[in-house]
């Protein structure tokens, strides 16, 4: 007997994701902004940053990209030093250039020029041995979107705790 087409999909996606190791995520920019589309980009690091991501010390939350000569750069984000590497660390907030094909950057980071949006980082993992950042196309969210999202996931939060307790 074989497999359901779905169970191969399912078992394909746990593959993909077992390839991978989260070293931060920017969850202040998810209550922020509104994420219009994401793309996943490669970083130029030092070797001291390295081991530092490798520790899992780096913070994104006031992180942001720019477009400057037709290259992607990320901005602000504190990678601190690493303290085995002595003479040889990195500046904790150097700006580091982040790599995209030329057609991604002008596709994903110059519609953010256009129109007045913002490229955040949303999280920064390995994947297959390779520090990569998952850069997102953002819109501000205005307050009264703050409140309305807190609002639904409270509500939803009730909901869920009334149908644990009629499960019980």
């Amino acid at each position: 007997m074989g497999k359901s087409k779905q169970s191969k999909q399912r078992d394909k996606q746990e593959a993909a994701h077992a390839n991978e190791r989260t070293i931060a995520e920017n969850r202040k920019a998810r209550h922020e902004y509104h994420i219009l589309d994401s793309l996943e980009c490669g970083i130029v690091l030092v070797g001291s940053e390295v081991k530092s991501l490798r520790n899992g010390t780096v913070a994104l939350s006031e992180a942001y990209a720019k477009v400057r000569n037709d290259e992607v750069w990320l901005i602000n984000c504190d990678i601190p030093e690493y303290i085995e590497a002595n003479r040889f660390n990195h500046k904790p907030k150097r700006e580091r250039k982040l790599l995209l094909h030329r057609r991604e950057i002008h596709r994903f980071a110059m519609r953010a020029y256009e129109k007045g949006l913002t490229l955040v980082p949303l999280k920064m993992y390995f994947k297959a041995g390779k520090a990569k950042v998952l850069l997102g196309l953002c819109k501000g969210k205005q307050e009264f979107d703050k409140r309305a999202a807190k609002k639904k996931a409270e509500a939803d939060k009730g909901l869920r705790l009334s149908m644990m307790r009629r499960m019980k």
